[in-house]
């Protein structure tokens, strides 16, 4: 079975980034960029499928500038088998990512699409579901544990009351939550190594799919400052701050 990764470069998540001082986009410039943990943990259980002769083949593949290739290089370092980069030097939203990922699956035919149940800078958690309905497949999200049974994979995924377990008939999209794993360190020869993996680049004209957006972005603005906290000396006290103050009892 062939297993299909798409994954994300992110800004790191421990450096704060800010609006352009004309609100029209996020300076990211200077900023250090990583795989997007969630990514990284969708393709850390593909290599386990890998490992346990489940899966023969683990293939990465993301969209964006040519600077992606630092995170494709990065996973086939993690243990994937090869990487597909679409170039793209515009942001496509959540809708133009599903439809060039739909145009992938349909090229590569894998048995199961992984992904990040979402990606630390946007937060959309959109990509997964448009992508499994474009491909007319069966879908799970928020993954926390993944098991092969047959021609099924059976995914438990969190929900606020509880676990939930899935049965879904390959092929199908599964996009990953924090407790499914925790991803490995690549080891040096491993990084080595990935230098000279197969990583295809296709520029995303070749595709033939329709990108335009269909949002518009007015204005990025920073989130009001956060007054700092202060001590009491008292329950008192502090029962009448947050009466008086407050306003909450």
């Amino acid at each position: 079975m062939k297993i299909l990764v798409a994954i994300k470069r992110v800004p790191d998540a421990n450096t704060r980034v800010r609006p352009l001082a004309d609100g029209s986009g996020v300076n990211i410039a200077n900023t250090k960029m990583v795989l997007n943990p969630f990514c990284e943990i969708a393709v850390e259980e593909a290599i386990r499928f890998k490992e346990r002769g489940i899966a023969n083949e683990v293939v990465v593949v993301s969209i964006g500038a040519s600077v992606v290739q630092e995170q494709l290089r990065s996973a086939l370092a993690l243990g994937a088998d090869r990487a597909i980069h679409i170039l793209s030097d515009i942001p496509l939203e959540p809708l133009g990512k599903a439809k060039v990922l739909a145009n992938v699956v349909k090229q590569e035919n894998p048995g199961l699409v992984l992904l990040g149940k979402q990606s630390i800078d946007g937060d959309h958690n959109q990509v997964g579901q448009m992508l499994a309905a474009l491909c007319k497949y069966p879908l799970a999200t928020f993954a926390s544990q993944i098991e092969l049974k047959g021609n099924e994979i059976w995914v438990t995924r969190e929900l606020d009351v509880g676990l939930q377990t899935l049965a879904l008939r390959l092929p199908a999209v599964v996009t990953t939550d924090l407790r499914l794993n925790e991803p490995r360190y690549p080891t040096m020869p491993n990084i080595m190594k990935a230098r000279q993996k197969p990583l295809a680049i296709i520029p995303i004209a070749e595709l033939a799919v329709d990108v335009e957006p269909r949002l518009r972005v007015f204005d990025y603005q920073a989130p009001a400052e956060r007054k700092p906290g202060i001590k009491v000396g008292s329950v008192a006290e502090l029962v009448e701050k947050l009466w008086q103050e407050a306003g909450v009892i």
